[in-house]
């Protein structure tokens, strides 16, 4: 067997870490949890540290997140129809087009042939089955609701993966113009302002201050634009190696929420986002505890992940989960109350959906705001910005030719 260095919080909070023998990362998470641990990080001694169990990758893993959905639909089905769970998972690999997919699936079976669980055959499977994946199949199997579980993950799987993509459609124009203005700009001040500036130097006489700014700032690119590309590549480099850093990435995001236009989104992605795992896990039988774990690891930002984990631990001391969330500063008051009001009527798992298909919708609306605003400021800076270039060089031809009218 293999050795794996761990890392977790324990019961009251404190890191620990320490080394196990197992046949696999995933059988050593399952005994920490076992042991009431949380945050866990599992390596194979001699690699790195595994990184944060995640959603599945939407759109840009190996394993496409509509290969899943489609999966899990279809598994649902089968089962609800009575058919043996190793004929399904034969039938669903056989027809799987995609290689790597399909290769895992019938690993997957031969692990249920062999006596594992679903649940646990999935589990040695991280990259295509992710730790709210996989427990949410355990409860099912447990509670003997694997195909009301199976469609519940589809459902989340679409909803998230939709959330995701409102999101990188919002991101996606921006970018465009930005790049379309950088290049349009460089392109100018590289090839066409020293065309202008010879010409302007074969004439002679004083230039218009707006002309030899252009034509000192062209000169400038000009001469260090290996240095000013490396410097660009450098900063980017720097600042990701940063992100990777507990520090660095706690600075960033607490700026990303802090943000004027990008920070309210990001909060109410992060509320849908916790509310909507959340209430998943909890209305298929998964313990509000390992709900909770889950919910850190996949909230994506790690003010958000440390907030959740103060709830994680507050709830354990004996509080209520309202009273934690409202002291974090980071849900609104409504949400607080919704869940204070769920926590009370017993029906948390329901309060969180609708808690999360409202800021479903307070997403798509904050993204259409963010698109039309943004979408007239642009086309002003790539005006502008073009616009005064061209006036620039041209200022010096208008001085000549009233000059010569004159």
């Amino acid at each position: 067997m293999a050795k794996f260095a761990w890392e977790a919080r324990s019961k009251g909070g404190s890191a620990q870490k320490g080394v196990m023998e197992a046949p696999s990362a995933a059988i050593v998470e399952a005994q920490l949890k076992r042991y009431g641990f949380s945050g866990i990080n599992v390596k194979e001694e001699g690699k790195g540290l595994s990184m944060e169990l995640k959603l599945p990758s939407f759109g840009g893993g190996k394993i496409d997140t509509k290969d899943l959905v489609v999966f899990t639909r279809q598994f649902a089905t089968m089962i609800d129809s009575g058919l043996p769970l190793v004929q399904c998972l034969d039938i669903l690999s056989s027809q799987q087009e995609n290689k790597t997919f399909k290769d895992i699936l019938v690993k997957v079976k031969e692990s249920v042939e062999s006596g594992s669980t679903f649940a646990d055959a999935l589990a040695k499977h991280p990259k295509a089955f992710d730790a709210l994946y996989v427990n949410l199949v355990a409860a099912g199997e447990v509670g003997g609701i694997l195909d009301t579980i199976l469609n519940r993950l589809a459902a989340y799987i679409e909803k998230s993966m939709k959330l995701k993509k409102q999101i990188k459609g919002a991101m996606v124009y921006p970018a465009t113009i930005m790049s379309i203005a950088v290049i349009v700009v460089g392109v100018i001040l590289v090839f066409v302002i020293p065309t202008f500036a010879k010409m302007f130097a074969d004439f002679g006489g004083e230039l218009p201050a707006p002309t030899k700014f252009v034509i000192v700032l062209s000169n400038f690119i000009t001469r260090y634009i290996i240095l000013i590309i490396a410097l660009i590549v450098g900063i980017q480099v720097g600042l990701k190696k940063y992100y990777g850093t507990p520090k660095g990435r706690k600075v960033m995001d607490q700026l990303f929420l802090k943000a004027p236009v990008a920070g309210p989104l990001i909060r109410k992605v992060s509320v849908a986002k916790f509310t909507r795992t959340l209430g998943t896990m909890i209305s298929s039988g998964v313990p509000i505890m390992d709900g909770l774990d889950i919910v850190a690891k996949t909230a994506g930002n790690k003010i958000v992940e440390e907030a959740i984990y103060g709830v994680r631990q507050a709830i354990s001391e004996g509080k209520t989960m309202a009273e934690p969330l409202e002291s974090c500063g980071i849900f609104p008051p409504m949400v607080v109350q919704m869940i204070s009001v769920g926590e009370a009527t017993g029906a948390m798992d329901a309060m969180l959906t609708k808690i999360a298909d409202f800021y479903d919708d307070e997403v798509d609306d904050a993204v259409s705001a963010m698109t039309a605003m943004m979408e007239p400021l642009l086309m002003v800076f790539l005006g502008t910005t073009v616009g005064g270039l061209v006036i620039a060089m041209y200022l010096p031809i208008f001085k000549l030719a009233g000059t010569v009218g004159g």
